[in-house]
């Protein structure tokens, strides 16, 4: 079981953003990144999802307040990254939308573009070796900071690029929802990715 994050962990870069309307009436809470501020990793979501109250602690963002802490995804993908070598301790966990989409559905361009400058932000302040997007919405609003369109997600999964806008290299994963559904279908069982991703991250200094 991977570590959960203390509250203390969560980075709050405002108190009551409204910048999307629709998704400040729909979120229960804002689900701001968590985690260590010197983290090797910065680790992007795509956005909370509803959240599930009879949890014990894997509530889900959109109640817990923090990216990532959900029992399905959130779990999923600490769990999967610890075992690629990157710990509680290594990484920074945040989302390309910080409020609950209302119906579960995508985020929308505009509330993608909204949310980008506080993803800026958070990757300014830790400096992080690598940003690793978790799925094609994630992807998406990274590579949009350099003005690159993402043509199709999965030829991405796993083939780092460099962002100059952050200053760091880019390297997408399959969003944890999805995971088992694409794995097999790249190539890969979990053991062979897990040990994808340690390598992809490992090379990214010469990226």
């Amino acid at each position: 079981m991977p570590t959960f994050p203390d509250g203390a962990e969560r980075n709050t870069l405002t108190e009551g953003c409204r910048r999307c309307p629709k998704l400040a009436e729909s979120r229960t809470c804002i689900s701001w990144g968590n985690g260590p501020l010197d983290a090797d990793l910065v680790v992007v979501g795509e956005a909370p999802a509803e959240g599930d109250p009879d949890a014990e602690h894997w509530q889900g963002g959109n109640l817990t307040g923090m990216a990532y802490t959900s029992r399905r995804s959130g779990r999923k993908i600490r769990q999967v990254l610890a075992d690629a070598g990157y710990g509680h301790d290594d990484c920074y966990y945040t989302n390309a939308v910080k409020c609950h989409p209302p119906g579960n559905r995508d985020p929308t361009d505009a509330e993608l573009a909204n949310c980008r400058p506080y993803l800026v932000e958070e990757v300014e302040a830790v400096e992080p070796t690598a940003v690793v997007t978790t799925g094609k919405h994630a992807t998406k609003t990274v590579l949009a900071l350099d003005d690159v369109v993402l043509d199709s997600f999965l030829d991405s999964v796993l083939d780092p690029r460099r962002s100059e806008a952050l200053g760091v290299p880019v390297v997408p994963l399959l969003h944890p929802s999805y995971q088992e559904v694409w794995l097999s279908r790249l190539g890969y069982d979990r053991k062979t990715y897990v040990d994808a991703i340690t390598d992809a991250v490992a090379g990214v200094g010469d990226t």
